[in-house]
């Protein structure tokens, strides 16, 4: 006679310290920082665009959940913090409809066409930020006009006047306390990366304020804080030995900090590329996707010249993961 047995139809999961929830809301409070800085030089425009979204993304879904009775899922927090994620992803000079038409495809498409929260295997977000991207293509096209090539040098005559006195006073601070220690300057302009007041998506103008709320999200462990730091160096390696020369520059003059404090990079190194939920469980396996993460962003931005280059690489990234959960459930699970 045959023992009985249990048969599970889902393989277990590694789970991080916090619940579900918890993560939920302190991405949502980086993310919220971040807007409250770009806000601040846009005229509010950004706060208005996170507004939409939200709303748009909390009413899809109620409306799911409603029909299903599960309205009280909507305390977890994932629809907010996917809302406020999707409005970092975003020029803040986008028109608030175009914003709200992506978080119902996020909410509705992305997430529940494929079981709701934990099933999805492209970031609700990411997908959200797709839509709009490829839908209307005219929306991004101010930002995109701010080549990686020329931005550093013209930022001085971009940026109000005010804006390029505080960027040479903040530098000659750092030149003589912090960086005179290696013996090394900070250039002009890159105080302005993280204070812009340029046109641009919502991450990179409240850079700032999200450096901070990622010092949140790495003391509360919402995900493994290692990965970032992969993808990072890895990214930063590239561009240091290989970024300048599409620009026409020599080999090892790849300018890494341009490259971590625009196009979305720091919001696709410690969110979008470091999501639980669409990404790996080994340590191994997330290892492997945020080096080959890095890999992809160099080369859709700066072989490809796609200046949102970071957004494309996790989403491909994305698309592959469940091909190395099959892996990891062959090696971690198998009897």
């Amino acid at each position: 006679m045959h023992e009985p047995y249990i048969r599970f139809f889902q393989k277990p999961h590694i789970n991080l310290s916090r619940p579900t929830a918890g993560r939920m809301w302190l991405v949502s409070l980086c993310a919220g920082m971040t807007i409250f800085q770009s806000s601040l030089t846009d005229g509010f425009a950004s706060l208005i665009i996170a507004l939409t979204v939200m709303i748009a993304a909390i009413f899809t879904e109620f409306l799911i959940y409603f029909r299903t009775d599960k309205a009280g899922m909507l305390r977890d927090g994932s629809a907010i913090a996917s809302a406020l994620l999707l409005a970092l992803l975003l020029p803040n000079s986008v028109h608030p409809l175009y914003a709200a038409i992506g978080a119902v495809f996020a909410m509705a498409v992305v997430k529940h066409s494929f079981g709701g929260l934990g099933a999805n295997w492209l970031n609700p977000a990411l997908g959200g930020w797709l839509f709009i991207r490829f839908s209307w293509p005219a929306a991004f096209n101010t930002p995109l006009e701010i080549s990686p090539a020329a931005f550093l040098q013209e930022s001085l005559e971009h940026f109000q006047p005010e804006l390029r006195s505080f960027d040479s006073i903040a530098a000659a601070w750092f030149n003589k306390t912090i960086f005179s220690i290696t013996r090394s300057a900070l250039p002009g302009g890159y105080i302005d990366l993280l204070t812009s007041a340029t046109t641009g998506i919502i991450v990179d103008r409240g850079l700032l304020a999200f450096l901070g709320g990622t010092i949140i999200i790495i003391a509360f462990k919402v995900s493994r804080s290692w990965v970032p730091a992969v993808y990072l160096g890895m990214y930063g390696l590239l561009i240091r030995i290989f970024g300048a020369l599409p620009f026409g520059g020599a080999l090892g003059a790849g300018d890494i900090l341009f490259g971590f404090f625009s196009g979305g990079t720091m919001v696709a190194a410690f969110l979008l590329g470091n999501d639980p939920v669409t990404g790996p469980k080994s340590p191994r396996g997330s290892l492997i996707t945020a080096l080959l993460a890095a890999c992809l962003t160099y080369l859709f931005r700066y072989q490809g010249s796609e200046a949102y280059g970071a957004f494309f690489a996790i989403a491909l990234i994305n698309a592959l993961v469940p091909l190395i959960r099959d892996l990891e459930s062959r090696s971690l699970y198998a009897a």
